[in-house]
C-alpha cells in the first residue's frame, strides 16, 4: 500500500472514530433519560450502545494499523486496517435501526434493518475483490 494512501486512510478513520463517539453522545444524551424512566426497550438500547462501542473501537484499532502500514509496515498491516475499518463501519450502519427499535419505532427499524442486511450480503460478496 503507497504511503499516502495509508496515511489518507488514517485520517479517514480517525475522522468515522470521531463520529461514532458523536453519536454515541448524542445517543446517550438524549435517550438515556428515557431508558432511566424504562420509556425503552432497555436490551436494545444497551445493544446499540454495544455496537456504537465496537464501531468506535474498531476504528481505532483500523487507524493503528493504517498508520503501521504508512510508516513502512507490512502489507498485513493493511489488510487487518481494513477489516477493522470494516467491521466498524458495518456497526456504524447497524446503530440507526438499533435506536429505532429501542425507541419502538418497529416498521421504520426494520427498514433500515433491511438496508443493513442488504448492505452486509454485498460486503461478503465484494469486501474480498475490492480490499487491498
Amino acid at each position: 500500500m503507497a504511503n499516502e494512501l495509508a496515511a489518507a486512510n488514517v485520517t479517514r478513520t480517525y475522522a468515522l472514530g470521531g463520529t461514532s463517539i458523536a453519536i454515541f453522545t448524542f445517543t446517550l444524551f438524549f435517550l438515556y433519560p428515557r431508558y432511566a424512566q424504562n420509556e425503552l426497550i432497555a436490551l436494545l438500547f444497551q445493544a446499540t450502545l454495544l455496537v456504537l462501542g465496537t464501531a468506535t473501537f474498531s476504528f481505532a484499532f483500523a487507524s493503528f494499523y493504517y498508520y503501521a502500514a504508512s510508516v513502512g509496515g507490512r502489507i498485513e498491516d493493511s489488510r487487518r486496517a481494513d477489516r477493522f475499518w470494516l467491521v466498524g463501519y458495518t456497526m456504524l450502519f447497524l446503530a440507526p435501526s438499533l435506536v429505532l427499535f429501542s425507541i419502538r419505532l418497529f416498521p421504520v427499524g426494520s427498514v433500515w434493518l433491511a438496508f443493513w442486511l442488504a448492505y452486509v450480503l454485498f460486503v461478503a460478496r465484494n469486501f474480498r475483490r475490492v480490499a487491498t
